[in-house]
């Protein structure tokens, strides 16, 4: 059902109206002139269609572009909240569970001078990456110790109302999420019997390959963002066995 308009709405309506009538009139009354009165009335109605054209779609258009501007960088400040807080941290101990981790280091060898292909290339090669995940290589006692600290602060950026546009990262957050509460509601994650392992591999699975792309998708932002903030996180990359804080050259 159609929402009915509010009535301080309606009230303005008609008291511009009437107010436009009102100076109309009073015009009329003062000079006696109702032929350039009506000349100049059906003038501006001649306006009308460009005053639409350039306060409806071109006006609006702009100040729209310039709230999603601000929308995305509110976003990337949230994006990067998460990957300060908790993030990095658990992207390096996910990556413990994937077999197939080395393969990476190719294909993330992220260099202060990388291209826009460059990441594109990167990224469709992580889309139709299938790691080889195993709850049994890594540590789930750390893990679940690293998730459960970090469990109100994924809970709160899920309250975000910036994000609500990003889905991707959203889907993210909700896999890490579901990861966590799979893991609080075990007592204990040694001996687990293998159909358990199994499952819990399937859940690292999914929250692993959304955060590999988010994090490349983020690094890419802060490149053209954020140079310095993107020097360090390609000298900390976690896919880089020899990365290194300090700066040698």
């Amino acid at each position: 059902m159609p929402k009915k308009p509010d009535r301080w709405y309606l009230l303005l309506t008609a008291a511009l109206v009437v107010l436009s009538i009102g100076f109309y009139a009073l015009q009329l009354l003062v000079f006696s002139r109702p032929h350039d009165t009506f000349f100049y009335m059906l003038q501006d109605l001649a306006f009308v269609p460009v005053q639409v054209l350039l306060v409806t779609l071109i006006l609006n258009d702009l100040m729209a572009r310039r709230e999603r501007g601000e929308r995305l960088q509110k976003m990337n400040m949230v994006i990067g909240a998460f990957f300060s807080e908790s993030g990095y941290a658990l992207l390096r101990q996910l990556l413990a569970f994937d077999s197939d981790g080395d393969r990476l280091a190719d294909v993330l060898a992220i260099g202060t001078a990388w291209s826009d292909a460059e990441f594109a290339v990167a990224r469709k090669s992580i889309r139709i990456y299938q790691p080889q995940i195993d709850s049994r290589s890594g540590s789930l006692i750390y893990l679940k110790s690293l998730l459960a600290k970090n469990k109100t602060f994924l809970l709160g950026l899920l309250e975000n109302q910036n994000l609500l546009e990003h889905a991707s990262f959203t889907d993210l957050l909700w896999a890490v999420t579901h990861l966590t509460e799979e893991l609080e509601c075990r007592k204990s994650v040694r001996a687990l019997p293998q159909a358990d392992l199994d499952h819990l591999s399937n859940d690292i699975k999914r929250a692993y390959s959304l955060l590999l792309l988010e994090w490349l998708n983020y690094v890419e932002h802060l490149r053209r963002v954020y140079p310095h903030i993107y020097s360090l996180v390609v000298r900390t990359n976690p896919f880089d066995p020899r990365a290194s804080a300090i700066v040698k050259k």
